[in-house]
């Protein structure tokens, strides 16, 4: 019956086991070992240590495979059975012209199969029914009573078995051939046609599914599948089910034997043939033409009538129609009545079969005959089918882990094994579900590559994958393993050598079988998930056949070797209830599984997984081996290897051999040799006498079989002269030929008197060990009273290793007392040179005196001759001798301390430890440290160090204790704690953080020295005491110099003078002195320094000695940029040591003014010469000028120096500011007087600094002559400022001239006479400046400081927008010059003009200077033009960033923060705004930018250019025109926003 999903019981676990590293190292020794334990389970399972993981080394990207495709349910033999048998019965119900309909009986499907043999056990369906033992029929198919179910199997036995039994029976019975029109309820049956699936290749519409029904309906093949399918296309079936020739051709709904008179006619089955006279002679058709007709007939549009009729009808014949009669009662009327056979041609009477029908049948009909030969048809060996599809071991693995999530629904890792293992025997039982699984099984590593690394020249293998290559349990190296006896096979059995790899999914299977030649198998699990094993032993193998051909005969009558082909399973629990032991386990990754001989296993996979599997056999198979031959005759299976061969081939060389192997060959060959004699002696008595030598392992394997039983022949066989294809084994003489014996012979491989001899070699190597262990039992036991030599002994040892002896008890017992004794020899001759090296041996080596006697009872009691026991003896003796007399030493004290240590040096000589020696030691070590301590207390000793007095007290305490020890020991204690106690206080003197005077140190230092020890701290404190005083005197030298101490050498002494751990008074005065020095110089270079100049202090101060070469200005400049150059007086000339007299300083300024001059001229005229980028499109050339930023200024926007001359961008530099100056209004100069416009620039490369005024230079230089420190910067101010006043000097000489004065003055009457006549239309230009913005200059402070008063941006911006737009149109206005400069008078300004601008100082001078040139030259508008270009791009940006402040304000407003006004912060200076973190910065830059949108106009490089800028002035006072009134003009509320406003760079100037 079939079991439940829940009715399988797992069977017991199989033996695991566990080897240790030590067992591991040998596979087959450990094999050996647990096989008296693992044999009674068939299998075992082991677990390698922990570490043992060998790498994975196939190549997964070339590994491609075609799996097998298995049927669940077609792999058990018991529903293999059942489905055969429902095959058939479909078969039998197709033939009829009806498909079988297997019915449900208490919501199941009704096992017809078990009711028909339960109805046969029970005695037959007519005894059954006889005795109404329906019910009992119904009780034994498990269906519960009191339901009339018998009655209803009753009638489903009458209506589906019964009829098939009859005609398997050979009763000529004529069935119902509609048995299921009226069963609605009941499913059609498609038949498995296993015989038919194997040899047709699976095509598309096979797949399987995730649990396919079987009573669903399979899809119809198409035309396509047909012609590709030769099987299909011989046939041509559209059909599900077995077919065969000639049968099931047409359409089941046809009506192929209907009466119709008037219907068209079929060509016929037979050919009629009129032949002279008239007579017609009938021939049956052929097989084609019989096909022929059949399938014209299947293709006919209407139905034809029965073919007596219409021959009836067609010919009149008598002899022809007498030939169709029918077959019951041979008659040939009522041919209306008459059936013809689709199958054989024959005819009935409808009536006369039994039961008789009551019309024509549709559709095919075969008469009684053919279907009992169709259902008797044996069927076909059952066999796997290959998969069409090619795999990697990445899309299998996809494919096997979808399919396992899908059935269980969950992930593949949940799954629990045991759930697994229910559903597999559940489905495997079922004849309800169709599950189909591939498996990539027999992957021949050969081709596609081991799992484990193989040692060959395809590639290199690491350390590691060579060591698991050399590994034993290597299934490449195991078969081959020196103990193994296939590595003595040269035949190609690679099929047994070599691993096979294995490929699962879940469910996939490998069925009930035993390993060919019942050899031994391993399995290992490289990586996946488990896979489950059963295992039968091998003494219950024929209990497990016999138990499978019991239960399932029908499979083994048509298949008598079914178990040997690997495709049938069984229950275990079935196997299990008829008595056959079996066991389990799941074998997990990394571990081996092994099968014992002729043990039956099966399994199934878990999962998705990778297993590689090889045979080995080992000594113990061989009987195994013998027998599996014998067995392999019974049943006429070929063999894979001669195992006559095999022995012979090993008996020939037995030296080879191992021992145990040896033997076990002996005993073989023994047995072989003694049915060779008889098989021989029995060929004799044929008389047969002819024979001839025949080289058996020469020939193929399938030229030296016997045709009789197919065994392999090796030792000899029979032929015959008149056969020469074929021979027979000793065995099957009489199997050969008819022919005489005197035409047949031996062929023999050895004589019979060459058998012995080798049988009697084997003997002499199996007997070798029994004769040696002889010997050496008696030399280890010393049975003859003989002590050997060590000599000996090794020879047995080296002959026991030469001649690959066992590892047995003796051996090891000859090799642990070969050991003992040369270790025995090795002390004895090392205690001997240790009394010759004496003192100098390697201490820890002696022996004690109990040792020393129990060495000497040791070598005695060894079976082992030594002649260094007299050796041991006489030391003993020596040892003994002076233990006594050390005795009286001890007893007689005090001994003097020179004999002490002469006994003491004497006992050290022994190389024995004596007891009296020991206190000896201790007696000399008391002497030795007294003295030693003596010493160290001495007045007139050296000192010694802390380390010293510690070891001294650490050592007395191992002394021996007396009142002397402990009066040395007190005093040691009492002078180290006075020792560490001012040590302790030197300590804190260093490391204090309030420094003591050098008095209080002195004195410390004072009272430690009367201490006899000596002290590191306070040695590192006198130390410091030494270098405070040098540096007293070092700060006195300075400061009593003829000289202002040098900054640099105040900072020194600081320096090291902190670093001291005194208090020094002087420190202070000197930290005041370089603290007032630094405060100087930050405060000279806030006042000259640009914010974030790449200059420093000095060098802005000292005159550009290199002004000359533009290259060269350029460059060094461009290096400051990039912060790469860093030297303050490089172009100076003067060195580290000139900076410290003030002299050098001088004379290099002297003469560095001088070459800034002459380089400047010379920069002038080399600058001029340069094309204008103003005049046309101008390339890069070596003549061009080239901006700060690389490129060559060209168009419109480009500037020149007025300087150096050179051409620059407009928005790469800083430029001036048109309305900056002094603007006019209703009281100022009119916009017409254009020569006092601001248009001078100066490049970033001549203006180095802020330039500020005079007055300001001499306040820092009062403030430096207050400092008792000198600076190279103070000196340099100084030039600088002597330098500036005498250009002032001779400026102001030039000015009040005559020429100039006058000069002077028409300017100033020029300005007043445009400022009459401009004033109405002034007055109405800027009547709203007036009202908002104009008035005097108080009222605009105050404005600038309440900035609650200020205008809004936009609508500054909108004022200065009308400003630029007004001085746009009065361009075309000016007209010039004004005032004619005679030559004598313009070159002397333009040198003064030239040499002011060289002087990094602001002076009024300069500026009136500039407009009187200015006048006497024509307006240049080209560069007031793009100056109001330059100056509309930057308020654009200006308007544009007050909005993005604006809106940022709002919205911290908005959040509740405090916030500030924007206007406050725009008019900020820019050198306030500086002091705020430069992270702010940065931010507030990314801020504005994201909320323009990134669209913020560039604006010109902050260089700090332009000399009337506020950020220049640094809050210093306005610069006031030489000889102008007093009353300054005023400036509007628009210039003054634009001062205060300074621009931010922006990112790509930046």
């Amino acid at each position: 019956m079939e079991l439940g999903s829940d009715d399988f019981l797992p069977p017991p676990e199989c033996p695991v086991f566990e080897p240790s590293w030590a067992e591991f190292r040998d596979p087959l020794g450990y094999i050996a070992k647990i096989r008296p334990i693992a044999e009674k389970s068939g299998i075992c399972k082991i677990r390698p240590p922990a570490d043992w993981q060998p790498p994975f080394a196939v190549e997964v990207d070339n590994f491609r495979f075609t799996p097998r495709i298995q049927r669940l349910n077609e792999l058990e033999a018991q529903t293999r059975v059942k489905l055969n048998y429902l095959d058939q019965i479909a078969k039998f119900w197709e033939i009829q012209g009806s498909s079988l309909k297997i019915p449900n009986v208490e919501r199941r499907i009704l096992d017809l199969y078990s009711l028909s043999k339960i109805v046969v056990e029970e005695g037959g369906y007519e005894t059954i029914c006889k005795d109404r033992r329906w019910a009992r029929v119904a009780q034994r198919l498990n269906y519960p009573p009191g339901k009339n179910i018998g009655s209803l199997l009753r009638s489903h036995y009458e209506r589906i078995v019964y009829p098939y039994e009859m005609y398997q029976s050979g009763a000529n019975l004529v069935c119902n051939t509609r048995p299921f029109d009226n069963e609605e309820k009941d499913k059609e049956y498609k038949p498995h046609s296993i015989p038919l699936r194997q040899s047709v290749q699976p095509s598309k519409f096979n797949s399987y599914g995730r649990r396919a029904k079987r009573l669903q309906p399979d899809p119809e093949p198409t035309e396509e599948d047909i012609e590709k399918n030769p099987e299909l296309k011989k046939l041509q079936i559209y059909g599900a089910g077995p077919k065969m020739m000639g049968l099931g051709l047409m359409a089941k709904d046809k009506t192929l034997r209907k009466k119709d008179k008037e219907g068209l006619e079929c060509p016929p089955t037979v050919v009629v043939k009129e032949e002279l006279g008239g007579d017609v002679k009938m021939e049956s058709a052929s097989p084609k033409t019989f096909l022929e007709g059949k399938e014209e007939l299947s293709h006919s549009p209407e139905p034809c009538t029965k073919m007596t009729m219409r021959l009836r009808r067609n010919h009149s014949n008598a002899q022809f129609i007498e030939s169709y009669v029918c077959r019951m009662c041979s008659r040939g009327d009522e041919d209306d009545k008459l059936l013809l056979c689709d199958g054989c041609d024959d005819n009935y009477h409808i009536f006369c079969l039994l039961p008789p029908l009551p019309e024509i049948p549709k559709g095919v009909w075969r008469c009684p005959k053919c279907v009992m030969a169709e259902c008797k048809r044996p069927p076909e060996a059952f066999g796997f089918e290959q998969a069409t599809r090619e795999y990697t071991l990445q899309s299998f693995g996809e494919m096997a882990d979808s399919f396992k999530a899908d059935y269980f629904n969950m992930p593949v890792h949940m799954v629990p094994t045991e759930l697994v293992e229910k559903e597999f025997w559940r489905l495997v039982n079922s004849i309800e579900e169709d599950v189909t699984v591939e498996y990539g099984a027999d992957i021949h590593s050969k081709e596609f590559g081991s799992g484990f690394p193989v040692s060959d020249s395809k590639r290199h293998l690491t350390p590691e994958e060579e060591e698991y290559a050399k590994s034993g349990w290597n299934l490449n190296v195991m078969p081959v393993l020196e103990q193994s006896v296939l590595c003595h096979i040269n035949a190609d059995i690679s099929g047994m050598k070599v691993p096979w790899l294995y490929v699962g999914m879940v469910f996939s299977a490998f069925c009930w079988h035993i390993e060919d030649h019942w050899s031994y198998s391993i399995n290992y699990l490289h990586w996946g998930e488990p896979k489950t094993w059963y295992g039968v032993p091998s003494l219950a193998a024929e209990h497990l056949e016999e138990v499978m051909k019991k239960l399932t005969p029908e499979l083994f009558d048509s298949q008598p070797d079914l178990l040997h082909q690997l495709v049938t399973l069984m229950n275990p629990n079935t196997l299990m209830s008829h008595g056959v032991p079996v066991v389990r386990t799941n074998q997990c990754a990394g571990e081996f599984v092994i099968t014992f001989p002729r043990a039956y296993h099966s399994g199934f996979n878990q999962g998705y997984n990778f297993a590689e599997a090889v045979n080995f056999c080992t000594a113990d198979w061989l009987p195994a081996g013998r027998q599996c031959i014998e067995h392999y005759r019974r049943l006429r299976r070929y063999c894979v290897f001669s195992h006559e061969e095999l022995i012979c081939k090993m008996a020939a060389c037995p030296e080879k051999l191992d021992l145990n192997l040896a033997a076990a060959v002996h005993k073989e060959m023994f047995i072989m040799v003694q049915e060779e004699r008889r098989l021989r002696k029995a060929l004799l008595e044929k008389g047969i006498t002819e024979a001839e030598r025949e080289a058996f392992e020469l020939l193929p394997d399938d030229e030296r079989q016997c045709i009789k039983c197919k065994t392999t022949c090796f030792l000899s066989a029979l032929a015959c002269y008149d056969c020469p294809d074929g021979l027979v084994c000793l065995s099957h003489i009489n199997d050969l030929c008819k022919c005489s014996s005197s035409r047949q012979y031996l062929r023999y491989r050895y004589t019979l008197d060459e058998l012995p001899a080798m049988l009697h070699k084997l003997k002499v190597r199996a007997e070798s060990f029994d004769t040696w262990a002889n010997k050496v039992r008696v030399a280890l036991e010393v049975e003859d009273g003989r002590k050997r030599s060590l000599e000996e002994l090794r020879a047995l040892e080296s002959e026991a290793r030469e001649r690959r002896f066992p590892n047995s008890e003796l051996l090891q017992r000859l090799k642990n007392c070969l050991s003992e004794a040369e270790a025995c020899v090795s002390r004895a001759l090392g205690l001997v040179s240790g009394q010759e090296a004496g003192p100098d041996r390697v201490a820890g080596l002696q022996m004690t005196l109990a040792e020393l006697r129990a060495f000497l009872g040791q070598m005695n009691n060894l079976p082992c001759a030594m002649h260094q026991i007299g050796d041991v003896k006489g030391i003993l003796e020596q040892v003994e001798a002076y233990q006594s007399e050390a005795r009286e030493a001890l007893v007689s004290q005090p001994s003097s301390p020179g004999l002490l240590e002469s006994l003491l040096e004497r006992g050290q000589q022994l190389g024995v430890e004596v007891p009296e020696a020991q206190q000896l030691q201790r007696q000399v070590e008391q002497a030795r440290w007294l003295d030693e301590v003596k010493r160290t207390l001495a007045p007139s000793a050296r000192r010694g160090t802390l380390a010293t007095m510690r070891g001294l007290l650490v050592a007395g305490a191992s002394v021996a204790p007396s009142p002397a020890v402990d009066k040395a020991q007190a005093e040691l204690q009492e002078l180290l704690t006075i020792a560490e106690r001012w040590e302790e206080k030197a300590h804190l003197c260093l490391e204090a953080r309030q420094k003591h005077p050098p008095a209080t140190l002195e004195a410390i230092i004072h009272e430690a020295e009367n201490i006899p020890v000596h002290l590191p701290n306070i040695q590192s404190l006198k130390e410091a005491l030494a270098k405070a005083r040098a540096w007293i005197a070092d700060v006195d030298e300075i400061q009593n110099g003829d000289h202002y101490p040098c900054l640099d050498d105040l900072e020194g002494l600081v320096a090291v003078g902190r670093d001291l751990p005194v208090g020094l008074e002087e420190l202070r005065q000197l930290e005041l002195q370089v603290l007032t020095a630094h405060s100087w110089r930050e405060k000279a270079s806030k006042t000259f320094l640009k914010k974030n100049s790449c200059y420093t202090l000095l060098e802005v101060l000292c005159p550009c000695a290199d002004a000359g070469s533009d290259s060269t200005k350029r460059s060094r400049w461009m290096e400051k940029e990039l912060g790469l150059y860093k030297s303050d007086t490089e172009l100076l000339g003067l060195s580290a040591q000139d900076l410290r007299d003030p002299g050098s300083v001088i004379v290099a300024f002297k003469e560095g003014e001088q070459k800034e001059k002459e380089g400047i001229l010379q920069l002038r005229r080399t600058n001029s010469a340069k094309p204008s980028p103003l005049a046309s499109l101008t390339t890069a050339s070596s003549t061009a000028s080239i901006c700060v930023c690389g490129q060559v200024p060209a168009g419109v926007g480009a500037l020149q120096c007025d300087l150096c001359q050179d051409w620059f961008h407009g928005r790469c530099v800083t430029v001036p500011r048109l309305l900056s100056s002094q603007r006019p209004s209703l009281t100022s100069s009119p916009l017409l007087a254009w020569w006092e416009w601001d248009t001078k620039f100066l490049c970033p490369l001549c203006m180095r600094s802020r330039r500020p005024r005079l007055e300001t230079i001499l306040a820092l230089l009062v403030a430096l002559q207050r400092l008792p420190v000198r600076l190279p910067e103070g000196e340099a101010l100084q030039c600088l400022t002597e330098r500036a006043i005498s250009w002032q000097g001779r400026a102001r000489q030039v000015l009040a001239s005559e020429e100039v004065t006058a000069l002077l003055g028409r300017l100033a009457e020029l300005r007043q006479r445009l400022q009459a006549e401009s004033k109405p239309e002034e007055s109405l230009a800027y009547s709203s400046d007036a009202g908002e913005g104009s008035g005097n200059m108080p009222k605009v402070q105050g404005l600038l400081e309440n900035g609650d008063s200020v205008t809004s941006p936009e609508k500054v911006a909108t004022e200065e927008g009308s400003d630029l737009e007004l001085l746009s149109s009065l361009l075309p206005q000016l007209t010039g010059p004004v005032l004619e400069l005679p030559e004598a008078t313009r070159a002397p300004l333009e040198e003064l003009m030239m040499e002011g601008d060289l002087l990094e100082v602001t002076l009024d001078e300069n500026h009136s200077i500039w407009q009187l040139l200015q006048a006497g030259q024509p307006p240049d508008l080209e560069r007031v033009h793009t100056l109001l270009e330059l100056e509309k791009a930057e308020r654009h940006g200006s308007r544009t960033r007050g909005r993005a402040l604006e809106r940022r304000r709002r919205r911290k407003v908005d959040r509740g923060g405090e916030a500030d006004d924007p206007a406050r912060e725009e008019l900020e200076p820019k050198r306030v705004r500086s002091s705020e973190p430069e992270a702010e910065e940065v931010q507030e830059e990314e801020e504005l930018e994201e909320e323009t949108g990134g669209e913020v106009p560039p604006v010109p490089f902050p260089t700090n250019g332009s000399p009337s800028t506020q950020e220049d002035q640094d809050g210093l006072e306005p610069v006031l025109e030489a000889g102008s009134d007093t009353s300054a003009p005023f400036s509007t509320l628009t210039s003054q926003l634009l001062m205060s406003c300074p621009q931010q760079p922006s990112r790509q100037q930046l």
